[in-house]
């Protein structure tokens, strides 16, 4: 998204709305004010927030009403500034080192570890959270702790799935969506074929980009690192997940490597692409236009096909929120972070989020988002099933890093436009990869 715009939650239209949301999932002052009970805010205390835009309008004012609802049992008035998703790393890494800006963000993947002394401990709040709400997933903690030290709480697992046009696969000759890498790839010829092909981005898209690129290296039984943390990505299973690459590239629309994270789903609303993989937001984009009914009834759904590993692999996008160490108010931060996880307020955000946020505790997992549409199905399990990005290295500062300077997905993307042979992009994401993992 280009979007870049400033939301201020005090005496707008907007807020009425939002309050008038709060009241249908019962958030009532009394029950922010029991929440915020655990962590009192500081006199005269004010927060800010950096999120990343929202794609489904219902999650927003689901979180936005649950901010308001803080806001009137505390007095504590939240500011939440948003921004593209390709924008809200940079924006807090220089919050983070400069010492000023928001209080707070949103960030993605394993971002809080880039600058983790520059962030508020929260232990306290996420065990707290934890023991109340039936315990963390395992994966979305990995992403939020740094040894026994919480260094920001796990918000979600944004599920990832393959997105495509059944008339479309039907009328290339598949009764039946291919569960294995061979079969996806005769698909995606045969969409070629009939003039309705697919599409991923081989751009550095935060979400989709690296999705598709560590599901390649994964499916095929490659890996950036090994448990040691020593650099493995230049390996004959690395060079099978490219030359597969190669061979998917080929079916594709033109242009898939300049594409960010926006650019597939209007591909796929435009009808420029029968198949690609998203958020369950591509899918109500479809349904809340009249003009894109046809293109709505005819979407399905389904987790990635398995490699020759032999397993589903699939990361997902996740998204932490930490609080910087250089706010003036960290319990009023806690306060709402605190009072944002409790019960009436999550599954008002889950439920309004349309299965696009999976819940980062067990407890929420019945929530009956998950079972009101078929739709939502492969995304229902992203918390449990995810693999973390530094997999089968720990998470920390490398990785991290090589996360944010995209070398598995400019790996991928070097080879597939013939930029680079197959070996040459190895041999340069092994050089980018060592930068981070030094020994």
């Amino acid at each position: 998204m280009t979007i870049n715009r400033r939301t201020l939650l005090a005496g707008t239209a907007g807020i009425a709305a939002g309050a008038a949301l709060g009241d249908r999932f019962g958030i009532t002052r009394a029950l922010a004010q029991a929440a915020a009970a655990r962590f009192t805010p500081e006199e005269g205390a004010t927060l800010r927030l950096l999120r990343w835009v929202p794609f489904v309008a219902g999650e927003e004012a689901a979180w936005n009403a649950n901010t308001q609802a803080f806001t009137e049992a505390t007095g504590v008035q939240v500011q939440i500034d948003q921004e593209s998703w390709e924008d809200v790393r940079p924006k807090a890494a220089v919050a983070a080192n400069v010492g000023s800006g928001p209080d707070m963000v949103m960030s993605w993947f394993d971002d809080p570890f880039q600058y983790p002394d520059k962030l508020v401990d929260v232990t306290d709040l996420a065990t707290a959270l934890g023991e109340q709400h039936g315990g963390w997933y395992e994966g979305l903690e990995g992403y939020a702790k740094q040894g026994d030290k919480f260094i920001a709480v796990p918000l979600c697992a944004i599920g990832n799935a393959i997105c495509y046009r059944d008339s479309h696969m039907k009328a290339a000759g598949f009764e039946e969506f291919p569960t294995d890498t061979d079969g996806f790839l005769a698909l995606c010829t045969a969409l070629k074929e009939k003039g309705t092909p697919a599409g991923f981005p081989h751009g550095k898209a935060v979400g989709d980009g690296n999705n598709y690129a560590h599901w390649l290296l994964w499916s095929h039984g490659g890996k950036m690192v090994d448990e040691q943390g020593n650099v493995t990505i230049n390996s004959p299973e690395t060079k099978a997940a490219i030359e597969y690459a190669q061979k998917l590239y080929a079916t594709f629309i033109p242009g898939t490597e300049s594409w960010l994270d926006i650019n597939n789903n209007r591909a796929f609303l435009a009808g420029q692409v029968s198949l690609t993989a998203n958020g369950v937001s591509l899918y109500y984009a479809a349904t809340k236009d009249p003009a894109m009914a046809e293109i709505a009834e005819d979407i399905r759904t389904v987790n990635f096909p398995v490699g020759p590993l032999g397993e589903p692999v699939e990361l997902h996008q996740t998204s932490t929120l930490s609080i910087f160490s250089h706010t003036a108010y960290p319990q009023a931060a806690k306060a709402y972070i605190d009072f944002m996880y409790q019960a009436d307020q999550m599954n008002a955000w889950i439920e309004g989020a349309s299965a696009y946020c999976c819940q980062p505790l067990k407890a929420f997992a019945d929530n009956p988002v998950w079972t009101s549409n078929p739709i939502h199905a492969p995304y229902a399990r992203a918390s449990e099933t995810l693999r973390p990005n530094g997999y089968a290295g720990p998470l920390g500062a490398a990785s991290a890093g090589a996360m944010a300077d995209y070398v598995l997905v400019d790996m991928f993307a070097e080879a597939v436009t013939g930029q680079r042979s197959p070996e040459d992009a190895m041999a340069n994401a092994e050089r980018r990869a060592q930068r981070y993992y030094r020994s």
